[in-house]
């Protein structure tokens, strides 16, 4: 048996383990953006990601996963939602697939959370987020990745050139950081919005979410790997891009404030993570480098704009997740090497003709996400709400929306021998 059987036939251990490895990311989103929050506000915002996981699993197990690509596509902007309703018909093999796409579902709408800490309300975030990954997410898979608009096939992709995304730029990064900035320009600033103001309240959460994030994204990028020579290439860009991201990030830190810092660093690797995504499978572990370290300079920079431009995007979604997925989007027209299809990036001799389809695919999924988004945020606003009062931010939303407190001294006292002893 050749080594591409072996891989052929290993594969949907790996796809497995690969959905493990991205649902594991959500949680070590949890603690990133955890982190980053006010100690008044960690556990809602963990909580939010958390919700993520259950409500989206339920969402693919009745329609998401046939709307993504199980069914037949309507319009090429969706595929059929009740034609693998409730994964009828849909056994063995195929079910590895359907829990890998499920992740990528729940690490998007998690991400958006991070740019209303502080102040949204949980069951408005609870009803939007099966609302958004029916609208916005399932569509946008299916144009990309599931044979509609966007795929090479499609009535856009079929015109300009096939839209080029190996694990979500387009669908995940790009579509999570314009909806963030929907709801941020919605939902509004917080109490008291200013640099230094709200800063993170536990740094080594932080980091430990950064490392989760990392390690989970070797099957984010690698899950969807063809042959064993792409898997390599996949894990290999996947280690590189990060780490110059983060080190690129310091060095653009030292240079313009004087000091490098943890958060700093954590925010690096993740730059660097999302801009490899869309192009983990297309370029060279040189041009991995240069994207890395693009994404660590310009996104260290974007986080600091919403100060200047008055946008409350609490925890960088929109600098972080919007801009590295906008430029790894791009870059691929830039590096990409000579694919099966013949074409290939600028600087390989292949012209403009990827980065053509990469302009239209970000203009349809710029275009779609926003106005989807903001149409979906508008009816949460005007029904339910989506903001908590003035009082209930100052006290911490935390007390207000789950009664309870991440860290609550009075009781850990309780506990103490001279706690117990006084009862």
């Amino acid at each position: 048996m050749d080594t591409q059987a072996i891989w052929e036939a290993a594969s949907p251990i790996w796809v497995m383990v690969s959905a493990g490895l991205v649902l594991f990311m959500t949680p070590g989103l949890a603690f990133f953006y955890g982190g980053l929050s006010r100690a008044r506000s960690a556990i809602n915002m963990m909580m939010m990601s958390f919700a993520a996981m259950g409500l989206v699993a339920l969402v693919w197990l009745l329609w998401g996963y046939s709307m993504s690509g199980g069914g037949t596509s309507i319009a090429g902007i969706f595929a059929d939602p009740i034609s693998h309703f409730g994964l009828t018909q849909i056994g063995g093999e195929d079910l590895v697939g359907v829990g890998f796409g499920a992740t990528f579902a729940i690490i998007t709408v998690a991400l958006i959370s991070g740019a209303v800490a502080d102040r949204a309300r949980f069951k408005a975030w609870m009803v939007f987020v099966p609302v958004w990954v029916t609208l916005v997410y399932c569509p946008l898979a299916f144009m990309v990745w599931g044979g509609g608009l966007l795929s090479a096939d499609g009535a856009i992709g079929s015109v300009v050139g096939e839209a080029l995304d190996f694990a979500g730029g387009l669908v995940v990064h790009m579509a999570a950081g314009l909806a963030a900035l929907v709801l941020a320009l919605m939902i509004g600033k917080r109490t008291g919005f200013s640099a230094g103001i709200h800063r993170p309240h536990s740094i080594p959460f932080v980091m430990l979410g950064a490392a989760i994030l990392w390690f989970g994204w070797f099957g984010f990028n690698g899950g969807a790997a063809g042959t064993i020579a792409e898997a390599g290439l996949i894990w290999v860009n996947t280690l590189i891009a990060p780490g110059i991201g983060m080190v690129a990030w310091l060095l653009t830190e030292q240079l313009r404030d004087g000091r490098m810092t943890s958060v700093g660093a954590a925010s690096g690797i993740v730059a660097g993570l999302v801009a490899i995504t869309p192009a983990c499978a297309f370029v060279t572990p040189l041009g991995a480098a240069a994207i890395g370290a693009v994404a660590g300079i310009i996104c260290c920079f974007a986080v600091n704009l919403k100060f200047r431009v008055g946008i409350d995007d609490s925890l960088d979604v929109v600098g972080l997740h919007f801009v590295a997925g906008l430029w790894g989007t791009l870059s691929i027209g830039l590096l990409a090497v000579p694919l099966e299809d013949g074409r290939a990036g600028l600087f390989y001799g292949g012209g403009l003709a990827i980065m053509t389809a990469q302009v239209v695919a970000v203009l349809v999924t710029t275009v779609f996400t926003v106005s989807l988004t903001a149409l979906i945020a508008w009816a949460i606003h005007k029904t339910i709400g989506f903001r908590i009062t003035a009082e209930d931010e100052e006290g911490g939303i935390d007390l207000s929306e789950h009664r309870e407190s991440a860290y609550d001294l009075e009781t850990a006292l309780a506990y103490t021998g001279e706690g117990r002893e006084q009862e």
